[in-house]
Formats: C-alpha cells, sequence, structure tokens
C-alpha cells in the first residue's frame, strides 16, 4: 500500500530519492505499524521522537500496534535541543 513519509529535521537524510519538501510516497505492507516503516527506511527508533499518524500523536505503544492504512500520512521529527 501507498502511504506519505514525512521526514523532518535530520531525519531527511533517511528519505528516499526524489523526495520533496519533506515528503515522499512510498509503498509500506499493509497493515505496516508506524515502528514496521522506520524500520522498511533504517530511521533509528530512538531518533523518532514526535510520531504522528494523520495529524494524530501516537505514543511509545501504539507504534508497534496501530496498523496504517493506505493514503495515511506519517509525520516525524527528531529531539530538539535548544529553546
Amino acid at each position: 500500500m501507498r502511504i506519505t513519509l514525512k521526514l523532518f529535521a535530520t531525519l531527511g537524510e533517511f528519505l528516499p530519492a526524489g523526495a520533496t519538501a519533506n515528503a515522499a510516497e512510498v509503498d509500506v505492507p499493509d497493515g505496516a505499524s508506524a515502528h514496521a516503516v522506520l524500520d522498511q527506511f533504517k530511521v533509528p527508533r530512538e531518533r523518532a521522537h514526535l510520531v504522528m499518524v494523520n495529524g494524530i500523536y501516537l505514543d511509545a505503544r501504539a507504534r508497534d500496534v496501530c496498523a496504517l492504512q493506505a493514503g495515511d500520512a506519517l509525520a516525524i521529527w527528531p529531539p530538539v535541543a535548544g529553546g
């Protein structure tokens, strides 16, 4: 199935070639979890601080059990220092 993967700040390096504006349409297995997608694109889990599906925050437990659906947008931000 296809989803939109959005990786922000330093995580952008893990997006596939051809990504624009921090996002790419990607193919993932049906029912993949957020963590499964992270693993597929070799994004270190410890660098995924804020994880959202369609604008809804996923806590650490939900990242393994929430099944994504075709057309979903998975957005991930790293921890940010400073402020």
